[in-house]
């Protein structure tokens, strides 16, 4: 069954992916938001297909502790699902990407549309410059951004190396850190066909008060936090 359901579920993305991505191209001379609210119908269609196709819930603990005004998420990083499901889930929003996921077709072509900082990052000081430059256009413009501060998706019961870069920008731009902890890698592996039924949580901390913190203080608090409440709810996962 699950085999049956994951082939049904990657038929739907063959079919509406291209179409969406035509969509996308075709909001080019509407306003970021308007850009926005249209082609995230995509990653809430998603979402809504991972539901009743693959039996993937969620929940999300914490959502009244959002901040009212933009802020920088900084979230585990699991699986696809997350870049999709926060669309859904927190306030319009930028996601900072390596430079190359735009030059992927059909997918690549849409997210381009959303105004993402997309980052070389081979040139760690440049990217640092244009996250800082982008990122504080984009708070300003209202957009959330959100950050994987490990840098790629880890396997579940993994850590990766927590990089400075949105603790950085949140601190320079006085802007509230908001960290998340998620563990939908359970139920949708990294670059894996078969997808189980489940529940995935989707856990929000405080939010952190940059003012007068560095960097890596920022840093070290949302990462503290992230990975203790990553055990606690794999653990209740595990128990339910």
């Amino acid at each position: 069954m699950i085999w049956l359901r994951s082939a049904l579920f990657a038929a739907t993305l063959c079919i509406t992916t291209p179409v969406f991505s035509l969509i996308a191209l075709a909001t080019f001379p509407f306003s970021a938001f308007t850009r926005y609210r249209i082609i995230t119908q995509w990653s809430r269609l998603t979402i809504f297909f991972a539901r009743v196709i693959l039996g993937i819930r969620y929940r999300v603990l914490g959502l009244e502790r959002l901040p009212a005004r933009p802020s920088v998420v900084l979230s585990k990083h699991q699986s696809a699902w997350e870049t999709l499901a926060f669309q859904e889930i927190f306030p319009p929003q930028v996601i900072v990407v390596k430079k190359s996921l735009l030059y992927i077709p059909f997918f690549g072509w849409g997210l381009a549309m959303l105004s993402p900082i997309a980052v070389n990052r081979r040139s760690p000081r440049e990217s640092l410059k244009q996250l800082l430059r982008q990122g504080k256009e984009r708070l300003a413009r209202g957009f959330w951004v959100i950050v994987y501060p490990e840098g790629t998706r880890v396997a579940p019961g993994e850590r990766g190396r927590y990089q400075v870069g949105g603790a950085w920008l949140a601190a320079q731009t006085g802007t509230p850190v908001v960290p998340v902890a998620v563990n939908a890698g359970r139920l949708w592996g990294r670059n894996a066909f078969l997808k189980r039924p489940g529940l995935v949580t989707v856990s929000i901390g405080e939010p952190i008060d940059t003012a007068g913190l560095k960097a890596e203080e920022v840093l070290h608090r949302a990462e503290d936090w992230i990975e203790a409440e990553m055990q606690r709810i794999d653990r209740a996962s595990e128990e339910g």
